[in-house]
């Protein structure tokens, strides 16, 4: 039995206790007899001594009434047996409650909150959904609103409603929390590209201004805006936007080097290519920086420059790529036995750089070859980052 499981029953097997002897010395009050907690309550504690934790459970739900100083243990109860995997127990226990008139509107609102959790659970959305509804708004206790705000978003998003659960979340949850911050200008995002499809770049470009309103550093608003002035053939913009990103956050350099190379080739503008791939370089020095400038040389000046260039930086940015592609240089002046040696190094190398993951989570650590705004694996958004380093990017 889990030591989390055991440790919640053992706190709940105490207050099923306590209340046992305080209902027992109320009914004795008035008689010398000695205050005694009720037979079952030892059954279902030598059950759970005895790691039966479903008899444990069963003797004390049948030991316990239901009224007013119960009704936190029931609860507790109701989501031990949830944190077990049996939330159909965990409805019947919350349900039952909610028949009962001596709960407080307070009470009522958090057994309904816990029943909603049940049947999230279970998968059973829709009445998730309409049980968290009618508890944001009818229940006069701040918390339980807010705790049910912060599932219904949940369950929004999980449906891919990013509008609905924006208007849920907006303004007191997105103030107060910066995850859902975080997550809200994503939802915009999400908006923004169903927009760019149905051809309406007007609203896209609102939302995604409304992203970065909501969150400033998230990056992947300023990557469809360069996007759509890159539809519209607005080369310039695009530059200008994709240059905010290495700003907001340096680790995505690297995905913003084609794209600009691309606008820079279309407005014949080399020299400024060259330029901001140097500046880049002092300030950030990433492998793919390293490699297009070594690429631009290349092209203008000769396998001379390009070489000097790469191994100098290679000096103080090593890297697996860049060594793959100083190989690549050496390989075009070698002779034909010198290309077999090289062509055998370039084996070891590409099998390598083809195992390497190329982004990687921040916060869980799931790592792939492509790009997620949110994480498959924890489902956290804006957490998954190109890898820099010696055999990143």
């Amino acid at each position: 039995m889990p030591d989390l499981q055991l440790l919640g029953l053992l706190v709940a097997a105490l207050g099923i206790g306590w209340w046992l002897g305080r209902h027992e010395r109320k009914r004795d009050n008035n008689t010398t007899q000695q205050p005694s907690l009720s037979r079952e309550y030892f059954v279902g504690l030598n059950y759970l001594l005895n790691e039966q934790p479903d008899r444990a459970i069963e003797t004390f739900v049948a030991a316990l009434e239901v009224n007013s100083d119960t009704i936190e243990t029931h609860i507790a109860l109701g989501n031990l047996f949830r944190s077990r995997g049996e939330a159909d127990r965990a409805v019947k226990i919350h349900q039952n409650l909610l028949a009962r008139p001596s709960l407080s509107a307070a009470q009522g609102s958090q057994v309904q909150l816990e029943l909603a959790r049940d049947f999230l659970n279970l998968g059973l959305l829709d009445r998730a959904e309409r049980l968290l509804q009618t508890v944001i708004r009818e229940t006069q206790d701040e918390a339980i609103r807010q705790s049910a705000k912060r599932r219904l978003v949940d369950l929004l998003e999980q449906e891919q409603e990013w509008q609905a659960a924006l208007d849920v979340a907006q303004p007191s949850l997105v103030n107060q929390h910066q995850d859902i911050r975080r997550a809200a200008a994503h939802w915009l995002c999400e908006l923004a590209e169903q927009d760019r499809r149905s051809a309406s770049p007007s609203m896209a470009r609102k939302r995604l201004r409304q992203a970065l309103s909501t969150d400033e550093q998230c990056v992947r608003a300023n990557w469809l805006l360069a996007k759509l002035e890159h539809d519209t053939g607005h080369y310039k913009a695009e530059i200008k936007i994709l240059k905010r990103i290495p700003q907001q956050d340096r680790d995505f350099t690297p995905i913003v080097l084609e794209p600009l190379r691309s606008a820079y080739r279309l407005l014949d503008d080399e020299k400024g290519l060259e330029r901001y791939l140097r500046e880049l370089i002092d300030a950030t020095p990433t492998t793919s920086a390293i490699i297009m400038l070594a690429e631009t040389l290349q092209q203008r000046d000769g396998d001379e420059a390009a070489l000097a260039f790469i191994r100098e930086q290679l000096f103080i940015e090593p890297s697996l790529r860049g060594v793959d592609y100083l190989m690549d240089l050496y390989r075009q002046r070698a002779d034909s036995e010198e290309r077999e040696r090289i062509d055998l190094l370039k084996q070891h190398t590409h099998s390598l750089l083809e195992a390497r993951p190329r982004y990687r989570c921040h916060r869980c650590g799931y790592s792939g070859g492509q790009l997620h705004w949110r994480c498959p694996s924890c489902r956290s958004w804006g957490t998954t980052k190109p890898i820099t380093g010696i055999e990143g990017e």
